[in-house]
């Protein structure tokens, strides 16, 4: 799934700005997370509430090497909420959930550093 993790890699070809708003990238706030044992590579089930226009919207996210299931309800989290949903095994994934690679390649997740309204906008 992820092209190249490797922070030496160079910068992917230049896109204009009208590209870059096609993605749309929301804060969501998470309010649910179960296991996935079904899925292929070691994942959680994420429902995500992006707001009153949004709503709650699924994630499978491939985050268990760095966070316990527990921990996860009430984390902000970043996601593209306008990619295709996605089947993986029985679960439909609505939005991909954002994150970086640690110095190991697990997913560290993408979150502001401070509160900001569920449904705000990267811009």
């Amino acid at each position: 799934m992820h092209l190249n993790h490797d922070p030496s890699a160079p910068a992917a070809p230049e896109i204009s700005f009208d590209d870059f708003l096609k993605v749309d990238i929301r804060i969501g706030t998470i309010v649910l997370a179960e296991p996935f044992p079904e899925a292929r590579k070691p994942a959680f089930k994420l429902v995500i509430d992006f707001g009153p226009v949004l709503g709650h919207k699924k994630s499978s996210a491939q985050i268990t090497e760095n966070y316990a299931l527990e921990s996860l309800a009430g984390r902000k989290v970043a996601a593209v909420v306008n990619f295709p949903r996605r089947q993986i095994g029985k679960f439909m994934s609505e939005v991909l959930t954002l994150g970086f690679a640690d110095e190991a390649g697990a997913v560290v997740l993408f979150a502001p550093d401070r509160d900001v309204p569920d449904g705000s906008r990267l811009f």
